[in-house]
């Protein structure tokens, strides 16, 4: 991960709330040390309620134990952490048809929907040592709901099949495996490409054309959670 790609993790993660990270042992990272601050938990549970904590400490444990892991087995983890959570509308949970939330909205709310869950999953693998260039954010039609939808996919290398992370199906799959899914296009934080086919795509551009996700970046730096109309 560039440093500023982990700059980038580090503000979205932790909602941009302006806490300064002391000197800390080696043994802990810059993330699980953030996590740690007791102003940013303060925080969290006063936003979220406490028991907003309990998951923040499991994605602490997460991080902690995976820095060392493959790249598969860490793909499972984060996939299985954040697919515990609950699936909620935008519109129910945040009051709003389409919300992106900052991966610790989306943990502090336990809920959120197939976006969030994406997000949420390509921030962390990136944190856990992942590239950049083999995640990409994946727009595509879910067959059997008959509606659009975002998944992860994850490229071992730039030319093969990608692994697809989806909240609808737990297990992760190459992405011949699930012909429930239609592939419309996909970005990461640099490009954008439509995907007239299941590996690489067309590149077509920058993918700040993309209202949503610039609008989720430039609330990056801001100091505010965003409070859900639903508590669950």
């Amino acid at each position: 991960m560039t440093m500023v790609a982990r700059i980038g993790y580090l503000l979205l993660l932790c909602c941009g709330i302006g806490l300064c990270i002391p000197a800390q042992s080696a043994t802990l990272s810059p993330m699980v040390s953030y996590l740690r601050q007791q102003q940013l938990r303060d925080k969290i549970a006063q936003t979220y309620g406490s028991a907003a904590l309990k998951r923040i400490d499991q994605l602490i444990d997460m991080l902690q134990h995976q820095e060392s892991s493959n790249d598969r087995r860490k793909l499972e983890s984060v996939n299985n952490y954040f697919n515990q959570l609950i699936y909620e509308t935008d519109r129910r949970l945040w009051g709003k048809d389409d919300y992106w939330a900052k991966p610790l909205e989306f943990i502090g709310a336990h809920a959120g929907d197939c976006e969030d869950y994406s997000l949420g999953k390509y921030y962390t693998l990136m944190e856990l040592g992942l590239k950049e260039e083999q995640l990409r954010l994946v727009y595509v039609k879910a067959v059997t709901y008959n509606q659009f939808h975002m998944v992860l996919a994850y490229y071992p290398t730039l030319k093969s099949e990608p692994l697809i992370l989806d909240n609808i199906k737990a297990a992760i799959y190459p992405a011949s495996r699930r012909p429930d899914l239609l592939p419309v296009y996909s970005f990461n934080a640099r490009n954008l490409w439509v995907m007239n086919q299941r590996k690489e795509g067309q590149l077509i551009g920058n993918a700040d054309r993309l209202t949503l996700w610039s609008d989720l970046r430039n609330r990056i730096g801001d100091n505010n959670f965003k409070v859900p109309r639903t508590k669950l």
